[in-house]
């Protein structure tokens, strides 16, 4: 754990902050805004889609199916047990971080996924390949920085989508059926591994149906908590919005934190939680039935606020008005991820810990699917489709470890490996931005004239 800490806080020191805050303000002044001009349009194409105009379009998967596979990959434990260790370790303040990361990320998403459609392939099998690999080798020649992300991507697939989501399952089902961790792991590795067979097209049929049962079903829960503690909500948000410019002092169980510590947590989470900045989520995004990439683009982006902005709010505020935070469990520790959500739950909803155990379990075994095909598509770059079976198995078996090993060492894995990702994803977007500026021209042209169309009918 020293070294990790020590790899972490050079990994997500200030350069990475700068770079992270820095492209998504860029990218906010460069597109005027988009993310939140067009937002309403943006929703508009994932809940009712043009299905005529995306029969015609090229690709493997529909729009909708491509962000439900991008958000089967931010939206899981992050926003359960995630909100609950950023909080642990940052303190509320950490929860605001989240919200900008998520807010300004919206149009670094944006722009990956407009690159990663303009410069897709498809690969031998017939299959659209697509993300920050791709569009940093053919975008810019850099094939070096290109190797690197898609290095990267392969390795953390392992961490934050395989073995954190193994491990909070494993945890909740302890807690609430007293199931040996072990079986929890056999379970999620068989299932997870008889939907891979199926590539893309079973993963996004699968993710079409879960993520928004689950996402709904985990909104409603946290909102019947949010009224009965009404009156605590105000406040809350006043704590939050305090505490992140001054850290939160040591109290209870927690152990205090800095500002700098609030910051470095709060958008290393948000960056998990929204995959803003990441560029997995432009991988999914590529693989999308769509006529121009500004469209998908739009959709794409739409993920941010969903997953983060929408579904972390529900965790964090659950937390701060129902008291756990900062307390600790009968074993005398600090509570910590899946057990201190559900304790919040179960505090004011006798039947609370059913909700977060089945969110957990549903939302573990999409993003499971998300990141086996964020990974696989990584690997196919480096080494070809032939690796691709080898892989699958190799991500289907470390389900089973995962779900064992102490959840501090997996969180800090995760956190390491989705900064190294970053780096040159971010970089890649920033030297292409003036691409991402003039695509985007082109597409806000084909809108006002559509809407012209329209209005003439």
């Amino acid at each position: 754990m020293e070294w990790l800490n020590t790899i972490y806080h050079y990994v997500w020191g200030i350069p990475m902050l700068l770079l992270l805050i820095g492209n998504g303000l860029f990218l906010t002044i460069s597109l005027r805004g988009l993310q939140f001009r067009y937002l309403p349009y943006a929703l508009k194409l994932v809940f009712f889609p043009d299905k005529e105009r995306d029969k015609k379009a090229q690709g493997d998967i529909s729009n909708f199916e491509s962000l439900m596979t991008a958000l089967a990959g931010s939206i899981g434990i992050g926003n359960i047990a995630g909100v609950s260790t950023a909080l642990a370790v940052g303190g509320l303040g950490a929860l605001f971080w989240m919200w900008v990361m998520a807010l300004i990320g919206m149009a670094t998403k944006y722009a990956e996924a407009i690159l990663a459609v303009k410069y897709r392939i498809t690969d031998d099998r017939g299959e659209m390949c697509g993300g920050p690999m791709h569009f940093i080798e053919q975008g810019l020649g850099w094939k070096w920085l290109a190797s690197s992300f898609a290095l990267f991507g392969a390795v953390a697939a392992f961490g934050g989508g395989n073995m954190i989501q193994a491990n909070s399952v494993a945890d909740v089902m302890d807690r609430m059926f007293h199931v040996d961790p072990l079986w929890t792991g056999i379970v999620l590795a068989v299932v997870t591994g008889s939907i891979l067979l199926g590539g893309i097209k079973s993963i996004g049929k699968v993710a079409a149906y879960l993520v928004p049962f689950m996402a709904i079903f985990y909104i409603c829960g946290g909102c019947v908590i949010l009224f009965k503690c009404y009156e605590r909500v105000p406040a809350a948000f006043v704590s939050i919005i305090k505490l992140a410019f001054t850290g939160q002092a040591a109290f209870g169980g927690f152990a205090g934190s800095t500002m700098l510590i609030t910051l470095q947590v709060g958008l290393s989470r948000g960056l998990m939680t929204s995959e803003a900045g990441l560029g997995t989520a432009s991988i999914a995004a590529a693989a999308a039935k769509t006529d121009t990439p500004g469209r998908q683009a739009m959709v794409s982006m739409t993920g941010s606020f969903i997953a983060t902005v929408i579904l972390c709010s529900v965790t964090g505020l659950v937390l701060a008005v129902t008291d756990v935070f900062g307390a600790v469990g009968s074993d005398g520790k600090l509570l910590n991820g899946a057990s201190m959500t559900m304790t919040a739950f179960q505090s004011v909803i006798p039947w609370g810990g059913y909700i977060v155990t089945i969110g957990l379990v549903l939302f573990a075994l999409t993003t499971l699917l998300g990141w086996a095909y964020y990974g696989e598509k990584c690997l196919e770059y480096l080494c070809g489709t032939k690796a691709i079976p080898i892989y699958r198995g190799l991500f289907i078996l470390v389900i089973i470890p995962g779900a064992v090993l102490d959840l501090e060492l997996v969180w800090k894995i995760s956190d390491i490996t989705n900064g190294l990702m970053a780096y040159p994803n971010l970089i890649g977007i920033t030297a292409l931005s003036s691409v991402v500026v003039a695509e985007t021209r082109d597409f806000l042209s084909i809108v006002k004239e559509e809407r012209v169309v329209e209005a003439g009918v």
